[in-house]
């Protein structure tokens, strides 16, 4: 030992003290890099993650609005479809029924006076039903 160690022994343990505290230091920084680049990596793989999920996200609504489309164009083509059967079936029936008229004009005002009397003697019951629960 020197004479200026024997004299102060503060200072070698002072020495010893800093070197420790400088040690712990570099430690300390150490584990704060390490963490930080865990952080870091595990930062970037939760932002891949959310981007994959939104890709699928965006692929299914994609798909969803693209099926929403074709179901509704078969909709409208199956209700234009629906609409032109009807006309043709209104226009034989009313070809068929003119056609009936010109053929049987007799028969055909009598159809139709009995079908008239019916129908008013079914509106002069449903008004005595109503009339009598009043």
């Amino acid at each position: 030992m020197s004479n200026e160690a024997m004299n102060n022994p503060t200072t070698t343990s002072g020495d010893k003290v800093t070197a420790t505290v400088e040690s712990a230091a570099q430690s300390a920084e150490q584990a704060v890099r390490s963490s930080q680049r865990v952080v870091s990596q595990a930062l970037g793989q939760a932002a891949e993650g959310v981007d994959h999920a939104g890709d699928q996200a965006s692929s299914a609504i994609n798909r969803l609005a693209t099926d929403a489309d074709r179901l509704a164009h078969r909709g409208m083509d199956a209700v234009r479809e629906g609409t032109q059967q009807l006309r043709e079936q209104t226009r034989h029936a009313g070809e068929t029924t003119v056609g009936y008229i010109k053929d049987e004009p007799v028969k055909s005002v009598l159809l139709a006076a009995a079908i008239g009397a019916t129908l008013m003697a079914l509106v002069s019951l449903v008004r005595n039903s109503r009339g009598s629960r009043d």
